[in-house]
């Protein structure tokens, strides 16, 4: 199915009043009844929840770990507290931690609290197994010809991610797949920022040849090198955290909330189980601002700040109503076909008021150079360092848009 950023804009030669224009409102209140007709009648309700709900790798570890042991000791529960987890894994022996990578890599690779080297390790162990998958699935005449194409596409996938020097924090080959990198030295950073992506976001295009700064470890690799050349005294660390299962193309899943609200579940968690006390600042895209609007109430204090590039709505009406401290920023450059769908909610389906419109409420920043739905990562462009700035704390070299030159009021910074 298409995806966001492959679309260019969906509106032009519509018809449609450009935005700002006169009847705007009116005219985007008929376009989202129409959206949501189109997509019942090609979809359907059910689309919403069906997804494939199989046990696959990862369960069946799960399993397998909540019946394993350790020197006669129970293995901790995956859902304990990640402060319970790090004691555990702390009264082992390295030897004794080693073998529960070795074990049990799926789980322990992402099993919150486990030291970030033995997830790095572990993570490392389960691709190795994961390419050998699909490498026998690749010649295994039982499948049809696309199944063992897409065999061959993900043993490539896991095959580079397996190169020397990678950080796999979080893996897992089940269905289309889950998968979190870091950039940088984690434990010893200073700042941390989260880059969540949007629609489309799976293993598969978890990196990209072509275009490289379109996807999640594009993306936040040109985040942290922005970062140690704006701030290089600043220890940075850049998490391309595509942890959560995200819409499938422009459906009712695109549209809708569900995905969203299990992905701020996840997101909110894998953000409190972040060891230290550093500053953590989002990086929403696309979707992924949906995500972390539904995530903002429930993450933990030590999120400095939410800044969102493409953003369909983030499911409230105002920034103010997201429900957290942090300072929230918004941006949209004048060639993203976003900004031409229709920003509310409407029978359950959109998200809600344009996050870079004055009434919303939200720092609106600069993103000069950016070009299309997909450009805003790209080096050279306003608003990767405006990004960069945020991430490192040097608020005072952000550039603000120009209808809100005021943008960086009580940040400690100027305009």
């Amino acid at each position: 199915m298409t995806s966001f950023s492959a679309l260019g804009n969906p509106l032009s030669g519509s018809g449609l009043p450009h935005a700002g224009a006169p009847g705007v409102t009116a005219w985007r209140a008929v376009l989202a009844l129409a959206v949501v007709l189109v997509l019942l009648a090609t979809t359907g309700w059910t689309a919403i929840r069906e997804h494939d709900s199989t046990p696959g790798p990862y369960a069946a570890a799960l399993l397998a770990w909540e019946k394993g042991t350790i020197a006669g000791r129970q293995l901790p529960g995956p859902d304990a507290p990640p402060s319970a987890v790090s004691r555990f894994f702390r009264s082992l022996t390295d030897a004794q931690r080693q073998r529960l990578a070795d074990r049990f890599p799926l789980v322990v690779g992402n099993l919150g609290g486990a030291p970030v080297q033995l997830r790095y390790d572990a993570n490392h162990n389960a691709l190795f197994k994961a390419r050998d998958v699909e490498r026998a699935r690749m010649v295994d005449e039982r499948l049809t010809e696309e199944g063992r194409h897409t065999a061959s596409r993900r043993m490539e996938r896991f095959d580079s991610m397996l190169r020397p020097g990678r950080q796999i924090l979080a893996f897992d080959p089940t269905g289309r797949g889950r998968a979190a990198e870091v950039f940088g030295d984690l434990e010893r950073a200073r700042r941390v920022s989260v880059v969540v992506p949007g629609v489309d976001t799976e293993l598969l295009t978890f990196e990209k040849s072509g275009r490289p700064y379109a996807a999640p470890v594009g993306m936040a690799e040109a985040l942290q090198e922005r970062q140690g050349s704006a701030a290089p005294s600043v220890p940075t660390a850049t998490v391309a955290w595509a942890d959560y299962t995200a819409p499938v193309g422009l459906g009712v899943d695109a549209a809708s909330g569900h995905l969203a609200e299990d992905g701020a579940e996840r997101l909110t968690g894998f953000v409190r189980e972040l060891r230290g006390s550093a500053p953590v600042a989002l990086f929403c895209h696309s979707y992924g601002t949906v995500v972390c609007g539904e995530a903002a109430a429930e993450l933990p204090g030590r999120v400095s700040d939410i800044a969102v590039s493409g953003s369909p709505g983030m499911r409230v009406e105002r920034a103010k109503n997201l429900g957290t401290r942090a300072r929230v920023w918004a941006t949209r450059d004048d060639d993203d076909w976003i900004e031409d769908v229709p920003h509310m909610e409407v029978g359950g389906l959109g998200h809600g008021a344009d996050p870079v419109s004055p009434a919303f409420g939200a720092r609106r920043l600069a993103a000069n150079g950016a070009v299309g739905h997909a450009g805003y990562f790209v080096p050279g462009t306003g608003s990767l360092d405006n990004f960069a700035g945020i991430a490192t704390g040097s608020y005072a070299a952000v550039n603000c848009a120009a209808d809100d030159p005021g943008c960086l009021s009580g940040t400690g910074g100027n305009s």
